[in-house]
């Protein structure tokens, strides 16, 4: 992840990005799930993907809600804009936040008192200069469930996240093999993580994301390991077209379902994983080979942090 440090001096201030913006415009688009979305954490046959991911690219979807309001803007105001959508360096968590959006909760994500954890977030730069939106008030307390949910124990201290240990990078960002002592933790994550989001007491004022293209596909809310393991790299783009998913390609995601496979404690996957130790790609094919072992060797159960308390039942600090 150089790209944060290479592009640092842009991250600065929204002018070191765009020097004609006078104000930005910061907004979140719900997409809280209608059940527990840990819930597959249970089936170690299936692999869990992360909320966002199950259908289509967040990016895509509200890049073009961004564009309509660009447009309304520069229709009725004047003024010149320019819409980003996490793919620019942009501090978009704590634009979101001096802009009443909400606050940067201790899991270093916006938590909002209305939508809870669950806001994609996106912003509109614009050369007018627009009265400021006072704070939303709000707070984490006390509350340290999403550091304790955490599998990997990826949070030294509050508001700190080490990405090195945290789940959705190692799944997602990285490339190469996965470590071995991180390894067992992951359980049957196969794409993201969503455990310090989905314990947020203030989940429980979230109602249930409207965008059917961001409701969660029926193939991808509990896929089968064993289907998902054998996508050639073909497979792999037709399932996965116009999800973000695709853009971690076919070696990345097959490694992920085989640490799954590896974490299953089911000795009919197996055959699955064996079947790939000889897999052209050398970090899959280290994957599938540990996971054979692992299956072979010990009962890779799934480890006891992921029997977590229910999802979102405290009221809110």
């Amino acid at each position: 992840m150089g790209w944060l440090a290479e592009r640092a001096e842009q991250r600065a201030h929204p002018q070191a990005l765009w020097p004609e913006a006078c104000t930005v415009i910061a907004l979140g688009l719900c997409y809280a799930p209608p059940d527990d979305p840990l819930a597959t954490l249970a089936r170690p046959d299936r692999g869990n993907i992360s909320v966002y991911a199950r259908h289509r690219d967040y990016h895509d979807v509200l890049r073009g809600k961004l564009k309509h309001l660009a447009q309304f803007i520069v229709s009725r105001f004047g003024g010149a804009v320019k819409v980003f959508v996490d793919t620019a360096p942009v501090m978009e968590k704590p634009l979101a936040q001096a802009a009443g959006l909400g606050w940067q909760g201790k899991h270093t994500n916006l938590v909002s008192r209305a939508h809870g954890s669950w806001l994609f977030l996106g912003e509109v730069f614009t050369t007018l200069d627009l009265a400021r939106t006072p704070a939303s008030g709000g707070g984490c307390g006390t509350c340290t469930r999403c550091l304790t949910a955490c599998p990997t124990d990826a949070f030294p201290t509050p508001y700190q996240l080490d990405a090195t240990r945290c789940i959705s990078y190692l799944t997602i960002e990285h490339a190469g093999p996965i470590p071995h002592a991180l390894r067992p933790a992951i359980g049957n994550r196969i794409y993201g993580c969503d455990d310090c989001l989905a314990v947020c007491p203030w989940n429980k004022f979230a109602q249930a994301g409207r965008d059917e293209k961001l409701a969660a596909r029926a193939d991808l809310a509990a896929p089968r390991l064993a289907e998902l393991a054998v996508l050639d790299d073909a497979a792999f783009r037709t399932m996965f077209s116009g999800s973000p998913i695709k853009r971690s390609g076919r070696n990345r995601f097959v490694r992920n379902v085989l640490t799954a496979i590896g974490n299953s404690g089911d000795g009919s996957l197996l055959p699955v994983a064996q079947g790939l130790v000889a897999d052209g790609d050398p970090v899959v094919a280290e994957a599938a080979q540990w996971a054979a072992v692992r299956l072979q060797t010990s009962k890779a159960v799934l480890p006891e942090k992921t029997k977590r308390e229910s999802f979102a039942v405290s009221p809110a600090p």
